[in-house]
């Protein structure tokens, strides 16, 4: 298919074969890899890394998708990397949610997709878990995305708006 159908959000063969054939590759990790509906995480790396969890969330919904020097999957992964990094904290696990439009063109998609894998991977950050919902055509303008980050603040920063 060339194209995003209602069938590629609705659990069955199309669904599976969208999360296996994008997702799934372009995302790989040991987390990710379970297909469970979230990530159980160790806690031993974050609890090495600091005594506080920094977590944050952020949807994004622009126009154009494509921009000079990116695109909304890019901008949502630094974006949510920057709100987890501001508190001190290093970024390392994140969650994605996508809501399609029907109709959304797959390259458009994969170019996406893409994005944010290589801009995870340079970052240290593992996309660990994700949802995938397909809306009728003018329901959406083309595609959102929400993520949540986490990662450990160590002890000896105190960072803070009222600082």
């Amino acid at each position: 298919m060339n194209n995003i159908q209602l069938a590629h959000g609705s659990g069955g063969q199309a669904m599976q074969q969208l999360i296996n054939s994008l997702f799934m590759e372009a995302f790989a990790n040991p987390w990710l890899a379970e297909q469970e509906d979230q990530a159980r995480l160790e806690l031993a790396q974050l609890t090495a890394e600091g005594d506080r969890l920094a977590f944050s969330t952020d949807s994004y919904v622009i126009d154009p998708l494509f921009f000079p020097g990116g695109n909304i999957g890019k901008l949502a992964i630094c974006g949510t990397a920057n709100d987890v990094a501001v508190s001190g904290a290093i970024p390392r696990y994140l969650s994605c949610g996508f809501i399609l439009e029907e109709g959304l063109p797959m390259e458009m998609l994969k170019s996406v997709v893409n994005s944010m894998a290589a801009t995870a991977r340079e970052a240290g950050i593992a996309i660990v878990t994700g949802d995938t919902k397909v809306v009728q055509r003018g329901a959406a303008d083309k595609l959102f995305i929400n993520t949540a980050g986490m990662g450990a603040i160590p002890a000896d920063i105190h960072w803070g708006r009222k600082r």
